[in-house]
This record gives C-alpha cells, structure tokens and sequence, in this order.
C-alpha cells in the first residue's frame, strides 16, 4: 500500500511541474469587451434596461388580467393597481440609472467614467 501511494504522489508532482508549460499557451479573451468598472456597469444597465422594455409590458398585461377578472372584488383590483404602479416604478429606475451613475461618478470624482454613454 505504501509504494502506491508513494508512485502516485511522484506521479502528481511531475504532472503539476508539467502544468505551467502547457497552461501558458492559453488564452482566455474577455467576452465582455470592458476595460473598466463604469464600463461594466453600463453594459450591465443596458442589459437590464433591454430586458424591461420586454419584461415591463408583460407585467402591465397580467395586471390588465387581475382587472378584468376581478368582477368587483376590491382586492384585485388593489393587487392590479399595485401590480401597474411597482411596474412602472421600476422602470423609470431602469430609465434613470445612466442618469443616477453620471450622479454618483460626478459626486465620486470619477475622471471619464462613461465613454460608452456618449450618443
């Protein structure tokens, strides 16, 4: 039993002098394309933003439902308006965000955060 250990220890340790030359050759590119921080974050807002102008309309239409089959009753109708009114809440802070970021990266001092934002 101890010679095999023994054979597979010397084993690992002449695979792992081997791991650096075969791991240099590899190249891993960054898929996202960012340089920095801000630049992430942005990516990250629009991402957000293009997924609530899909996501928002649907929510308003499930309220719509909870409206017409309510049939008089006042907590649906709550549930509906609460439903439209958390919808659209959410996204004017999606719509705000590059807004609230050039906010919080003039009140951080931030030099050239968003070169991505300029249109």
């Amino acid at each position: 039993m101890e010679s095999y250990f023994s054979k597979i220890l010397i084993l690992f340790l002449l695979v792992s002098f081997l791991i650096p030359y075969t791991v240099e050759g590899i190249k891993i590119e960054n898929p996202l394309k960012v340089k920095n921080f801000w630049e992430l974050l942005g990516k990250i807002i629009d991402f957000l933003f293009y997924i609530s102008l899909a996501i928002v309309p649907m929510v308003i239409i499930i309220a719509g439902y909870y409206f017409i089959t309510a049939a008089g009753e006042p907590e649906k109708i709550n549930t509906a308006k609460k439903i439209i009114l958390w919808a659209l809440i959410g996204f004017l802070v999606i719509m705000c965000a590059k807004g609230l970021i050039n906010l919080l990266a003039e009140i951080f001092e931030v030099e050239e955060p968003f070169s991505f934002l300029k249109y």
